[in-house]
């Protein structure tokens, strides 16, 4: 039998089958011998044991996996991001866009409080990018039915700084999910010894992955993006990648790169190549073993 985990907690893996409430499961102990941590998210072969519980035999190939929070398998990043207070620095949303694309998930930029600011010109940055962007208001409705729509059928994963309304927007997709996620805290408790969860929660026809009280992917944990597939995160620059003149080119201030010409040109914004060029320098500062570890 198969399904997929939707929760992990206190050493049980919660398997959503299809016919019913998701089956408590343990791991097989050959899961640890063949060091293969089961995540939420992954699809999963199961045994159920006849007791209302089971065993997780194997972990089906992922697409992808991201250690904070510990999820696979994610199908969409949402990008949660505003132009009124607090604004959005637009490297914020080029960094998460940018791993999304490393991790094989397709970002989605959702500009909220456009009640407030539209936030056009930035918005128009992405769309020019090739970016699906959205936006919309949680306080006022406008642009949720284009969200709940994107949403739908999908394992999304939701991030943004803090202050540009991500609970306010689930909340307002699936009435009653910000209740659901404070009960579950406060059953959970913060204490020394509590293990914070992960867990996929319906929302509008989709999933969307969200640790209680923690409703973003911590950026600053995450890996960074080897600098030799950097470029190839930032999809605008694909067209350019083969015209540089210097095999290897960085596309960082080298003569005659294609990419640097795009921006000078007007088809490539130059937010864009600038949160490129930060993102580079950071990867070339860390040591070769400790980029993109947990790709």
């Amino acid at each position: 039998m198969t399904g997929q985990i939707v929760k992990a907690l206190s050493g049980f893996y919660y398997v959503d089958t299809g016919t019913g409430e998701p089956l408590p499961c343990r791991g097989r102990g050959k899961l640890r011998h063949q060091r293969v941590t089961p995540l939420v998210g992954d699809r999963v072969e199961i045994t159920p044991t006849g007791e209302g519980t089971g065993m997780v035999d194997a972990v089906l190939p992922r697409k992808n996996r991201f250690s904070r929070p510990a999820v696979a398998n994610i199908d969409q990043m949402v990008i949660v991001c505003s132009g009124a207070v607090p604004v959005t620095d637009p490297f914020l949303i080029d960094r998460m866009a940018a791993m999304a694309e490393w991790k094989g998930c397709q970002p989605l930029i959702v500009f909220n409080k456009c009640d407030l600011e539209r936030a056009d010109a930035l918005a128009a940055v992405y769309r020019a990018a090739g970016f699906p962007t959205l936006q919309v208001s949680a306080q006022t409705g406008e642009g949720m039915d284009a969200l709940s729509a994107a949403v739908a059928g999908k394992v999304s994963a939701f991030t943004g700084n803090s202050g540009v309304g991500k609970s306010s927007i689930l909340n307002a997709l699936q009435p009653g999910f910000s209740l659901r996620v404070g009960e579950v805290s406060e059953k959970l408790g913060r204490g020394r010894h509590t293990t914070r969860h992960v867990e996929l929660f319906p929302v509008a026809g989709g999933l969307v992955a969200d640790t209680p009280g923690f409703s973003s992917f911590d950026a600053d944990q995450m890996e960074a993006i080897p600098k030799e597939e950097l470029a190839a995160a930032f999809r605008e620059f694909t067209p350019f990648l083969d015209g540089c003149r210097f095999q290897g080119c960085a596309h960082v201030k080298e003569r005659g790169c294609a990419v640097r010409e795009a921006v000078e040109a007007g088809r490539i914004a130059p937010s864009r190549h600038d949160s490129y060029v930060r993102l580079y320098e950071q990867a070339r500062e860390l040591p070769e073993w400790e980029q993109g570890k947990s790709k």
